[in-house]
């Protein structure tokens, strides 16, 4: 059965059980927890669970009515998701009104629907409160199922109005077995890969693009360059972002992949910097390790720390919305400042 393939999760889908079992599922619930963990998956099989016409059981789908195959097809006209437009950093209001507008119709099969938000961490006030009467007063057989990836981005009148499950990061062993179904097989990169998910294969597999291997490579030779070219490689960065598209969110979000694969080689370098780059959790990353040597001990441990805080605080100004050149200007001559001129006697 579906449900026996998702890896971990394994606390949201009791939770969801007991309620299904004693016939209390509510009619909204919040699914909070990082990006690409499999939420939207769950969200699927749930979806898949409530409109089975030929249920083996409770919390059970048969995977084989047409209900099954048309959830999964996402073809089912009672099962229906909504998200930002791909120009637009919000859900916006008019997009939410035809979404409440599908979820109040009547029910093309059986008595039940199932409405999923797939970014609820960007409703704007207006959006929000165009949402409020099916969160309040839910169409008869409703299911309304929220995505989000932190409660502290939602507003008080959603949050109040759903029941929040929380969805926790897969496990290392989880993540590499999914990029193993995944064909990811050279295990040097596997365990990169594994490394830099932070427990999401979502993320995992967007980095597997080679692309951002490429990319990688570049950051790895600015940080071990006798003389870094901080604005050069502000604008290789810049122009690599912009290679994700015309859209803003998508720009977005290759940059703060990008920072994550920094993030790593200044752990990488933290670790030469104390001494027990010996321990790395990758042996096979013993000649990157060996090539930061210099870079680590130029820097010592304290500053190779605020240069990840710097990095980690980029991150957060990328998700608010602050202009991507912006962010990476200051991010970069933070790494590589310029020598302070030496004033003439």
């Amino acid at each position: 059965m579906a449900w026996d393939s998702i890896r971990g999760h394994d606390g949201p889908r009791s939770q969801l059980a007991q309620a299904v079992q004693a016939g209390r599922l509510a009619h909204a619930y919040l699914f909070v927890g990082p990006e690409g963990i499999g939420k939207h998956r769950f969200a699927t099989e749930l979806a898949k669970t409530v409109l089975c016409e030929a249920s083996p059981g409770p919390m059970r789908a048969c995977d084989r009515c047409p209900a099954c195959i048309q959830v999964q097809a996402h073809t089912h006209p009672d099962c229906f998701s909504v998200r930002r437009a791909e120009d637009k950093n919000e859900l916006d209001v008019d997009t939410m009104r035809e979404f409440c507008h599908r979820l109040a119709l009547k029910s093309t099969r059986g008595s039940r629907k199932v409405g999923i938000v797939e970014e609820a961490d960007e409703f704007n006030v207006n959006s929000a409160n165009s949402f409020l009467k099916p969160l309040e007063e839910p169409p008869a057989g409703s299911l309304l199922i929220l995505l989000a990836t932190s409660l502290e981005r939602q507003l008080p009148t959603i949050l109040s109005r759903c029941q929040v499950v929380h969805f926790s990061p897969l496990t290392p062993e989880d993540v590499r077995a999914v990029l193993l179904a995944h064909g990811v097989q050279d295990p040097q990169r596997l365990n990169h890969l594994v490394r830099l998910s932070g427990g999401s294969p979502g993320r995992a597999l967007a980095l597997h693009e080679e692309s951002f291997w490429s990319f990688r490579q570049t950051l790895l030779e600015a940080l071990t360059a006798p003389r870094p070219d901080a604005v050069g490689l502000a604008a290789t960065w810049i122009k690599f972002a912009e290679e994700a598209g015309k859209q803003g969110p998508a720009q977005r979000r290759r940059t703060v992949l990008a920072i994550g694969m920094l993030i790593e080689l200044l752990q990488t370098a933290l670790r030469v910097a104390f001494g027990n780059d010996a321990e790395a959790p990758d042996p096979m990353n013993a000649p990157e390790a060996e090539r930061l040597r210099p870079f680590a001990e130029r820097l010592g441990v304290d500053s190779i720390a605020d240069n990840l805080e710097a990095c980690l605080e980029a991150e957060r100004q990328i998700e608010r919305y602050l202009q991507i050149g912006l962010v990476l200007e200051g991010l970069l001559n933070k790494l590589f400042p310029l020598p302070v001129p030496q004033r003439s006697r």
